[in-house]
């Protein structure tokens, strides 16, 4: 009996025949160079291709720096993002997860990289995510230095991709946040956030699903976005450059990022354990779109304020009188709302 015929090797497997694409890779740097390129600021200035980013604190102003590190994602709301096709915004979202948190301890964000991994790289969807990363960075004075792209076969099923961003941030040593001067009495104003922000997505999405609502509809709480699905991926406000100011200027004491565990996990990562945090929940109206979930689930206030940030995405504390108005004044007239919402009291 003759032996099987053995399969034609003559040209030899490859990498793409594994599911891997190098040129497609090569083609998504090429493309998106120009975007880390306009992303340059004072202490970065070296090209993507390296095997590392390069950032020169002195060239940046630094005198005796602390660095603070921050990485985060941007958890099932990419799901969202994925399902509707609107890919140029969850980078806002990736860039502002990692600076947000970098700048409630007083750290100007310096640099950023991210790590994109999907199953089969599409360059065009890849470039619309790194887009919106760019622009998180350029809104945050922060450098696109480098990054990570991976095509993995078998991991990733159809279009679906990951995200992860890595933030480093630096300031003078001595003045971190939060302070130690925090005391009963001191006001805590509240920044208002864009909406949902980058938290709270897998309720969201049972709470659609169990309502059927359809990401395509027009959103029943939002006639200035075109679909429900456009209103929810509305990206993460960057607090970043408004804060900048007044943080140098000595006005305020702490900051918190309102993510995930609302107001009753967060602010009390910043305050000595003799203070406390009253919240004056009645001091801002709850944007449409959080009443909207609220009434879709049946949710009591106290699982909405623990779950969603409910229209302030960042508080300070300050102490009352000019710091107080100070700060009110500065981010009001850059657009953001700023109002007290409470008060550090004794625990």
């Amino acid at each position: 009996m003759a032996a099987p015929a053995s399969p034609d090797k003559s040209n030899g497997i490859t990498y793409a025949d594994a599911g891997v694409d190098i040129d497609a890779g090569n083609a998504l740097v090429k493309l998106i160079a120009p975007m880390a390129k306009a992303t340059r600021r004072a202490g970065a200035d070296s090209d993507l291709g390296g095997f590392g980013g390069l950032f020169d604190l002195k060239a940046a102003g630094f005198t005796d720096p602390i660095l603070v590190a921050a990485n985060d994602g941007v958890g099932t709301k990419l799901r969202l993002a994925i399902d509707t096709g609107i890919l140029d915004t969850v980078g806002i979202d990736l860039v502002a997860m990692c600076v947000n948190d970098l700048i409630v301890q007083g750290a100007e964000p310096l640099f950023f990289l991210d790590y994109f991994a999907t199953g089969h790289l599409d360059v065009a969807a890849a470039a619309q995510v790194v887009s919106g990363i760019a622009e998180g960075c350029s809104q945050s004075g922060c450098a696109l230095i480098g990054g990570e792209t991976a095509e993995m076969p078998g991991m990733y099923q159809g279009d679906d991709f990951d995200l992860a961003g890595f933030a480093v941030g630096a300031a003078e040593r001595g003045t971190l946040l939060p302070r130690q001067d925090i005391a009963a009495g001191d006001i805590i104003l509240g920044f208002a956030s864009s909406g949902l922000h980058s938290n709270g997505f897998s309720l969201v999405r049972k709470l659609i699903a169990d309502a059927g609502a359809k990401l395509d509809a027009p959103a029943p709480f939002d006639t200035n976005a075109a679909t429900l699905g456009e209103a929810l991926l509305t990206p993460t406000r960057l607090y970043v450059t408004p804060l900048l100011e007044p943080i140098r200027d000595g006005r305020i004491k702490a900051l918190a990022h309102i993510t995930g565990g609302g107001f009753s996990e967060n602010i009390p990562r910043v305050l000595p354990k003799t203070l406390a945090a009253d919240i004056d929940y009645t001091s801002w109206e709850l944007p449409p779109v959080f009443r909207w979930l609220q009434g879709l689930g049946g949710m009591t206030d106290a699982e909405l304020h623990r779950t969603f940030n409910c229209g302030i995405g960042m508080v300070a504390v300050v102490s009352p009188g000019d710091d107080a108005d100070a700060v009110t004044a500065h981010l009001s007239g850059l657009g953001i709302d700023t109002r007290a919402i409470g008060t550090i009291q004794d625990a």
